[in-house]
């Protein structure tokens, strides 16, 4: 498992981490992620099902075998607290089932959308822009989220119309008013974005992106903001790729703190965290989250849609955009992420998109040993990173987020047609 090390510094250069490691925390930190917290939000409770997943192989090591050869158990109800410790099975991980927090809205698109959604409400948004991939479920958890709240939603999608629509492409469109948008175009994001708002707005309505509202609120534009608040006329919001702003990061933020509960994972106990990283706002989240609170865990997030240079480059875009929204924040911007988080090559890298030979035969056994549904696009490669760090790892406790994604599957069978038509032989 290759390892690149996060190396976000502060301007001042100095590192915090030894007061990371001493478990002290930092100073009011718990008082700075309350107030970070005392808002409303989408979900109605931080909660998420936790499970534990038992790995046995007959002969050797997974590493020895593969992953194909090992056989796994899914514990529904596992011990936690002060127990994790003292029944501490030596091959066996946690996955946060975070994929089970809405039929549509799940996994870490609801997290991210965790702080933003009653924003719309607040500030009467009458219309929300994004874009993704013709699979996103990123748009597909914005158009629903927007329906439900009255709100429409311009789903922005890379490519041409698929001819049969199915999993998150179908959602978007049956929930959301979708267009396609010629690769070319899209590789200019926030032209695209913005000039789609503006066709949105027409001469009369008003655009802002995400970051607009909460920075708005405290700088010299103030009469701008106060008229957006105030108006009667069409408000488009424009929100980024995958959510990937800083607002983002608050829902982190507060599962992290959930999870940090004594009867949970606590606050004292090594935790390695496993997370895919599409876009990496998922893993940067829970690891400023975690830095915050003082807390001894790591976070592995799995590369697979980008280089580490631009994974590194969004990292230290969303830190500065983080102290810059939420000023009570600024002690986050003197840590040393270095040892935080690992942004670690998949098993086996592969141009993103592309499912390699006995994936979806993968994705089958686990389900059927699990009843977990994992995705050969994203979250078998949190799984199979999961397993190894079991096989190494003596002293910390191994969580896995599963950040949901399934649908995505129907899209795959449409593209991979031989990988799924394999499953009925």
């Amino acid at each position: 498992m290759k390892v690149q090390r996060s190396t976000f510094f502060a301007v001042n250069g100095k590192s915090n981490l030894h007061r990371f490691h001493s478990s002290q925390g930092i100073p009011n930190s718990q008082d700075f992620v309350s107030k970070l917290l005392d808002r409303k939000w989408g979900l109605q409770s931080p909660a998420t099902p936790i499970q534990q997943i038992s790995l046995s192989s007959a002969n050797g090591t997974y590493k020895e075998q593969g992953i194909n050869k090992v056989s796994f158990f899914n514990n529904t109800r596992p011990h936690l607290g002060d127990e994790v410790l003292k029944r501490k099975q030596e091959s066996s991980f946690y996955i946060l089932r975070d994929d089970l927090l809405h039929p549509l809205v799940n996994g870490n698109k609801a997290r991210k959308l965790d702080a933003l959604l009653p924003l719309l409400e607040d500030h009467k948004v009458t219309d929300l822009v994004t874009c993704g991939g013709c699979q996103s479920a990123h748009t597909a958890a914005v158009a629903v989220s927007c329906a439900e709240r009255g709100v429409r939603s311009h789903l922005l999608l890379r490519g041409e119309q698929p001819e049969v629509l199915t999993g998150y492409n179908l959602v978007s469109t049956m929930y959301g008013n979708v267009q396609y948008i010629p690769r070319s175009r899209y590789a200019n994001r926030e032209e695209m974005l913005r000039t789609y708002a503006d066709m949105v707005a027409g001469e009369d309505g008003f655009v802002l992106w995400a970051k607009d509202i909460v920075e708005g609120l405290d700088t010299m534009d103030v009469a701008r903001m106060d008229d957006f608040l105030s108006s009667k006329r069409r408000k488009i919001l424009i929100v980024n790729e995958g959510a990937g702003d800083a607002l983002a990061l608050l829902g982190m933020f507060r599962l992290v703190q959930y999870l940090s509960q004594d009867h949970l994972l606590g606050k004292k106990r090594p935790v390695k965290f496993v997370v895919d990283a599409g876009t990496g706002t998922t893993a940067v989240g829970l690891g400023v989250a975690a830095m915050s609170l003082g807390l001894p865990w790591q976070i592995n997030a799995i590369m697979l849609a980008d280089t580490f240079e631009n994974y590194k480059r969004h990292e230290d875009r969303l830190i500065v955009e983080f102290t810059r929204q939420f000023p009570a924040s600024v002690i986050c911007s003197s840590l040393d992420m270095n040892h935080m988080i690992k942004w670690v090559d998949r098993q086996h890298p592969r141009k993103f998109g592309k499912v390699l030979e006995g994936e979806v035969e993968m994705c089958r056994k686990i389900a059927q040993e699990t009843g977990v549904l994992v995705d050969p696009m994203y979250t078998l490669a949190a799984w199979e990173t999961a397993t190894e760090l079991v096989q190494d790892e003596k002293s910390s406790i191994i969580v896995m987020l599963h950040t949901g994604g399934t649908l995505g599957m129907f899209g795959l069978a449409q593209r991979y047609k031989s990988c799924f038509t394999t499953l009925a032989d």
